[in-house]
């Protein structure tokens, strides 16, 4: 007896099943082999249905969680979404502590944002302190109680680079991922007016005077300034920098606007003749972060992914290279991200990717101390108008607020000094505080670097246009 002829194989079909790769903001579809369950099985459609349902269901979280992942990555930042209510963690009671055994510095941690804070000002008097931050909301802190007052309305659509506040701490401007920058109400929380660019906004500040709003856009590398009043253009510098600008900052007079960019270069810009007025050109080893003035004007701190700090003269365009060291260098393990002068200049303090703050002794130029604490990237920081207290963001969601009132006391800054050979002075002519390696009661060992320096400049002036030297250029 012949066989029967065995029966056909089957082939498996193909169909598509949706997958959530990783990094990938959507669906994509993807071939799968699936075969043909036996005869005589009921395929149990209704869990499949249910397990299908429950997938759907946690696509949310996974996206959240994919986010929270990718928070390097611009293009997920502007898609953070906020959490829900049911998802919102609980704020950690704020409580004073100690920094570190040796050092002994009280700090408080503010605890408010969802995602990395950008940018922090104190503000009224040191009583209150503005901050900005990738989950894109700009907050009014109260700084005493630690908790936040207010969110300013109409808040960015994507996450907030950075904030600024007038002298008089009236109004608050702050640029977005959202190409927009935003004014504010201090008081109120209301929006004053805003304006959309057709690209990124790096950075903003407001002039001293609140006169002008000046602001570094990334797709021309150039800067932007604005009429805080009438909500005009005054100027539109493009190709200010040949890469893009990082910061840029008015100086104490509203005069001149410095910006640092990439290209490793820092540009003074007067805004009465509307001109450059020098150029330093590869003034780092890399590209420079950040930049702030001394609360007199006479010189520009910039900080670089070089892990150094360096000032500059910005009347003459000359990098300082007598007296006090040169380079603020070892005070970072990484790069250098942010500074920012006390108002009698006698410390700088710069925020750094090392996850640390470091406070420097500019006269000397040596590091007196570095605050621990934050768990990520230091994005800001900034010192109060009594010079007693250091506020600092982190993209750890934090921010902290140290008393550094007592330093000179730490008992760590006091060995260094004393490693170092420093002895405290009071300048003779600003009655500033700073330190010096000399006990020689000669005149130049009784003022500060600063005033110093002044003196020089002024002496050289001097002899540059004595009557002399004219009449010998005649």
């Amino acid at each position: 007896m012949a066989r029967p002829p065995p029966s056909p194989q089957r082939i498996p079909h193909r169909r598509k099943i949706p997958i959530f790769p990783e990094r990938t903001w959507g669906w994509r579809t993807q071939t799968a082999a699936t075969q043909e369950p036996p005869r005589g099985r009921k395929v149990p459609w209704g869990a499949l249905v249910r397990a299908l349902g429950h997938f759907r269901m946690s696509l949310p979280d996974i996206r959240h969680r994919e986010r929270m992942l990718n928070t390097h990555d611009p293009v997920s930042l502007d898609r953070f979404p906020r959490l829900s209510e049911d998802q919102e963690e609980e704020e950690p009671e704020i409580n004073w502590g100690d920094h570190q055994p040796l050092s002994k510095v009280p700090y408080k941690i503010l605890a408010g944002h969802e995602h990395a804070v950008s940018s922090c000002h104190f503000c009224m008097d040191d009583t209150k302190i503005v901050s900005a931050s990738f989950d894109r909301t700009v907050k009014l802190w109260d700084a005493f109680d630690g908790i936040v007052i207010r969110d300013f309305e109409q808040s960015p659509k994507a996450p907030v680079i950075e904030c600024s506040v007038t002298a008089d701490s009236k109004r608050v401007v702050a640029s977005s991922y959202d190409k927009s920058v935003r004014v504010w109400d201090t008081e109120t929380g209301k929006l004053l007016w805003k304006v959309r660019y057709d690209t990124f906004v790096l950075s903003c500040k407001f002039s001293p005077d609140g006169k002008y709003v000046v602001s570094a856009l990334d797709l021309d590398n150039g800067i932007c300034i604005m009429d805080a009043k009438d909500i005009t253009t005054v100027i539109h510098v493009k190709r200010h920098h040949r890469r893009s600008i990082t910061a840029c900052c008015f100086d104490p007079e509203s005069r001149r606007i410095a910006s640092v960019s990439l290209d490793r270069c820092i540009k003074i810009w007067d805004v009465t003749t509307q001109s450059t007025l020098f150029t330093i050109k590869k003034a780092h080893l890399n590209a420079i972060s950040n930049c702030c003035f001394t609360f007199s004007g006479h010189f520009l701190c910039t900080t670089s992914w070089d892990k150094s700090l360096k000032i500059w003269n910005v009347h003459t365009g000359d990098f300082r290279n007598r007296g006090a060291c040169v380079t603020l260098m070892q005070g970072h393990e990484g790069s250098v991200s942010c500074c920012h002068f006390a108002t009698d200049n006698s410390y700088l303090i710069s925020g750094g990717l090392d996850n640390t703050v470091a406070i420097w002794d500019v006269g000397e130029g040596f590091r007196k101390l570095s605050l621990k604490g934050h768990t990520d990237w230091v994005m800001d920081v900034s010192v109060s108008s009594s010079n007693k207290w250091i506020l600092s963001a982190s993209k750890d969601r934090t921010m902290r607020l140290w008393n550094i009132e007592d330093i000179d006391e730490i008992p760590m800054v006091i060995n260094s000094k004393k490693a170092m050979g420093l002895k405290m002075k009071q300048c003779k002519q600003c009655d500033k505080p700073f330190s010096s390696e000399s006990d020689t009661p000669s005149e130049i060992f009784t003022k500060c670097m600063f005033c110093r320096k002044e003196e020089e400049e002024d002496d050289q002036a001097q002899v540059s246009f004595s009557p002399q030297d004219n009449s010998q250029a005649d």
